[in-house]
């Protein structure tokens, strides 16, 4: 078995997830659109090393194979896509995961789908603002139509 580093994906919504809040909301905007227009929705989370949950197969002094970091990515993308499936159950949303920078990974595969969807704000913090953050860099390259989804703001009321 070999870890994936590029996204298998044909037409469609293709969503980025990092388990954030904001892509939450990107997953269920996504979800809404392709049941209106009758396409599918592919779910990405972008991982590495340091980003992936431990896997249960590590322990003190034992680093697993990368394998068991990307089943244990999936495992948590799985887990975050579940609510929104069942408010979509007339939607098809399949969920993979890639090894690399969501940034690059998502321009990379832009050319193979029909729309992709970032949330404004994911998981990057501090280092997302040195690199420069996924939605940014992802609206400037992308070679396919992107939508930023901001999602509701907790600061507005509603009346």
């Amino acid at each position: 078995m070999t870890v994936a580093d590029s996204i298998d994906v044909q037409g469609g919504i293709l969503v980025a997830h990092d388990g954030s809040a904001s892509a939450d909301s990107a997953l269920r905007t996504a979800a809404s659109w392709a049941g209106a227009f009758k396409t599918h929705v592919t779910v990405v989370r972008a991982w590495s090393m340091t980003s992936a949950p431990r896997p249960d197969s590590w322990t003190a002094g034992y680093t697993p194979p990368l394998e068991d970091y990307e089943a244990s990515t999936l495992a948590a993308l799985e887990h975050d896509v579940s609510p929104v499936r069942e408010l979509h159950p007339d939607v098809t949303i399949t969920t993979t995961v890639v090894h690399g920078a969501a940034a690059g990974k998502l321009i990379e595969a832009s050319p193979k789908v029909d729309l992709l969807v970032v949330g404004s704000r994911g998981l990057g913090g501090f280092k997302g603002l040195m690199l420069g953050s996924v939605s940014d860099q992802v609206v400037r390259y992308a070679q396919c139509r992107v939508a930023v989804d901001r999602g509701a703001n907790p600061d507005e009321t509603t009346a």
